[in-house]
């Protein structure tokens, strides 16, 4: 089987992918900062990659790591609400994209898949159904990541005019058993030690290893300039939390928190980080996400791909947090 580069092979969705491409036979190069592994896939898995030292910022790293592959998964993204990170967030969302994209050319790379979000195409807060042809609108609703995001797939689509063979998925929140101090896994550490804020919003939610097998099944395809919005199921954050208190045995959010009432938990919470040390769970930002109500459309991608399925968002959470009790 062919050699696949990815990039973002320790973060949470990263890792899923590199577990299903290494089941499916495919020789694996991934770019890392750190020695650091994820502990929540198998060592036996990761043990079979070929590790690159680097980062999407360092162009070296990742033209040395183009070399020879067919096909480059670029997962590689930073996820925060926190102001203090915008930086950061733009350099490795907008930057370090460009950076993957130009390498790829450069190297003649012959697939290219790019992992964006549904944040790219922006933000609703009446309830409409979004589907892939909806274009983005500037507006207070749009986070710092949100906009990192889209400016990081016009990098792909600048490729693609340029000959990049490339595809583009744009996962919900993507939700499963992961190190739960990071990105949306911290969901899961909210609910288990009873977070009492919840919000009526609405949003969509997929499953982490349905997310890494469409990937690798749009990367097996022939689709070129295209995008797929990855969703699994829609729910309010309020219906989120519930099911995640109940599958831990813990007691559900109490408090609910509209606008007005968002804007002072999210000050508590900020109050709070100052002394513990610790990163607010509740920020600006995610407070004003966790309002909003969006529903996004998957048949492209059901259509795209016969036979494949969303596993059920009560079933993925329960698997979760079955996996978080055991390795406490």
């Amino acid at each position: 089987m062919s050699t696949v580069f990815i990039t973002g092979g320790t973060g949470f969705l990263g890792s899923y992918v590199i577990k299903e491409l290494v089941e499916r036979n495919y020789s694996v190069r991934a770019i890392r900062r750190s020695n650091k592994i994820p502990f929540f896939v198998s060592s036996e898995i990761l043990n079979k990659v070929e590790w690159v030292d680097g980062d999407v910022l360092d162009v070296v790293a990742l033209e040395e790591g183009m070399k020879n592959v067919d096909t480059v998964i670029h997962a590689a993204g930073k996820v925060s609400f926190l102001k203090k990170e915008r930086t950061e967030i733009f350099k490795t969302n907008i930057e370090g994209t460009a950076n993957a994209v130009n390498a790829a050319l450069a190297q003649n790379v012959k697939r290219f898949v790019h992992v964006s979000s549904v944040s790219a195409l922006g933000r609703t807060f009446s309830g409409e159904q979004v589907n892939e042809s909806k274009k983005w609108q500037e507006g207070k609703f749009n986070t710092s990541y949100g906009i990192s995001k889209y400016r990081g797939e016009i990098e792909v689509w600048r490729a693609i005019g340029e000959g990049l063979n490339a595809v583009i998925v744009n996962p919900t929140i993507i939700i499963g058993y992961g190190d739960w101090n990071t990105s949306s896994c911290a969901l899961f550490k909210s609910a288990y030690e009873e977070f009492p804020w919840y919000t009526t919003g609405i949003n969509g939610f997929v499953d982490v290893e349905d997310t890494a097998n469409a990937i690798v099944q749009l990367m097996e395809s022939n689709i070129n300039g295209e995008r797929f919005i990855l969703n699994g199921e829609s729910a309010s954050f309020h219906q989120l939390s519930d099911m995640m208190a109940m599958a831990f045995g813990k007691k559900s959010p109490h408090w609910q928190a509209n606008r007005f009432l968002s804007g002072i938990a999210w000050r508590i919470e900020k109050i709070k980080s100052v002394f513990t040390g610790k990163p607010s769970i509740l920020t600006k930002e995610s407070a004003m996400l966790a309002l909003t109500k969006t529903y996004f459309d998957n048949s492209k991608i059901l259509n795209a791909l016969p036979g494949f399925t969303f596993t059920p968002l009560q079933q993925t959470i329960e698997r979760a947090c079955k996996s978080y009790l055991e390795n406490l």
